[in-house]
């Protein structure tokens, strides 16, 4: 008997979606003012944007998104300024494949390219 239970409470546990969460941060390089906005848009928000906060002690705009599907790829962007800026923190870059990535990617030297974000959940 206390096999099977073992077994059921096993199988309840596999059919939780997995989700985590992750703070985006993004930081101007250079000194003087500071963007209007900061915003990140990507598959994981579909893509919609959603504003980062300005923290003036840290001078670091910051975001914590929970519930993102973990255990897959997630492609994403960052505006600032309503135009696509550099991710310094970002897990690498993709070519973008679907119209809203095409519309948000920002342009390198080898074309135009979106930020990955690798979802491992621990």
């Amino acid at each position: 008997m206390s096999h099977s239970s073992h077994s059921s409470a096993k199988s309840a546990v596999a059919k939780r979606p997995v989700v985590f969460s992750k703070i985006f941060r993004w930081q101007t390089e250079q000194p003087g003012p500071q963007p209007v906005s900061v915003a990140i848009v990507g598959s994981f928000n579909g893509w919609q944007k959603t504003p980062l906060k300005f923290d003036r002690v840290n001078r670091v705009w910051q975001l914590a998104l929970h519930d993102i599907p973990g255990n897959c790829t997630h492609n994403y962007m960052l505006l600032v300024n309503g135009k696509p800026a550099n991710d310094k923190n970002s897990d690498g870059l993709a070519v973008p494949h679907t119209d809203e990535e095409k519309q948000f990617a920002l342009t390198t030297q080898r074309g135009p390219r979106v930020f990955v974000l690798f979802s491992q959940t621990k």
